[in-house]
């Protein structure tokens, strides 16, 4: 899940890990910018580098969750593939960790990655998976190919070895079926045109791309009828004078010019968001839109999210 900063995507990546786990499914929810954002909409403590159970879904279902320390990923990878775990820890006395991810960038991307593609292709004694589902509340748009296509990150680092080996295992979960990279946008100007230029950059690098999630979308307050002619300015204090005397709203021309003001504005903002509604449907990807929420973001309007996602996804498997 990715999508500019401010659109919600750690919120939509939160609300779809719930839809997944209905009906008895086990998802695990991944962190990969330490925000703890995800332990803040569960209302949990700060998450560890371990995976913890933070919701039950409807039908007995479980989200865990995890939020990826670069650190632990670190020492984790160099034991797995050198066995050199207590040098690990000498290593981030010394701050050689932070050091080592300052100087090669494209090294952090490939230890969050890998965490990725260990949990989705972790099986348990059964030879089944681990996980129904790994949702990655990733970096936003700006930065979302460079963080998933990591081969092309690697290629200044190593050629062969180790190193290599983990970029090209995690390309191939990438690359394949089982994954899909959907888009959070609002319909706002910069929020689409992020989301069309990431859409061509995914494109480009061969991974795949989802659905455009349009969050927070609201419903016109004025009759489909009066839309147009009040966004033209055609709506003046006068027009609803009579009627707010009717209702014995006091105040008079002053509240009702003001009120008219008012209709203008969330007529011309309407407008201008349908016209950007027609730019999204126009990038040739399914269209999800979830309500703006007139209330904080709680568990139990992350449930409700999860119920409008879990009824478009089901009817998009079914067609």
């Amino acid at each position: 899940m990715t999508g500019k900063g401010g659109t919600g995507k750690t919120t939509v990546a939160a609300a779809l890990a719930l839809s997944l786990a209905a009906d008895s499914r086990h998802v695990l929810l991944v962190e990969t910018e330490g925000r703890q954002g995800i332990a803040q909409l569960f209302d949990t403590p700060p998450l560890p580098y371990e995976e913890r159970r933070v919701a039950v879904a409807r039908g007995g279902g479980e989200v865990k969750a995890l939020a990826i320390d670069v650190e632990a990923a670190f020492l984790e990878y160099l034991d797995m593939f050198y066995n050199l775990k207590r040098a690990g820890y000498a290593l981030r006395k010394m701050g050689a960790v932070d050091f080592a991810t300052a100087i090669a960038p494209g090294l952090r991307d490939v230890l969050l990655t890998g965490k990725i593609k260990e949990a989705v292709t972790r099986r348990g004694k059964d030879g089944r998976p681990v996980y129904d589902a790994v949702v990655v509340d990733a970096p936003p748009t700006g930065r979302i190919t460079r963080f998933l296509n990591v081969t092309g990150e690697v290629a200044g680092l190593a050629r062969s070895g180790p190193i290599k080996a983990q970029s090209d295992g995690v390309m191939a979960v990438f690359r394949s079926p089982q994954t899909a990279v959907h888009l959070v946008t609002l319909l706002e100007d910069m929020p689409v045109q992020e989301t069309a230029d990431a859409i061509a950059e995914l494109t480009a690098a061969r991974l795949p791309v989802g659905s455009v999630i349009v969050n927070m979308a609201a419903e016109p307050l004025l009759p489909a009828a009066s839309l147009s002619r009040t966004a033209e300015g055609r709506l003046i204090g006068a027009d609803l004078l009579p009627a707010l005397t009717a209702a014995s709203v006091h105040g008079g021309v002053e509240v009702a010019d003001g009120l008219a003001a008012e209709a203008v504005e969330h007529a011309q903002r309407w407008v201008a968001q349908d016209a950007l509604r027609g730019e999204v449907e126009a990038l040739g990807r399914p269209v999800v839109e979830l309500p703006l929420s007139v209330t904080p973001i709680d568990l139990g309007t992350l449930f409700e999210l999860a119920d409008r996602l879990e009824a478009i996804l089901t009817t998009e498997a079914a067609a």
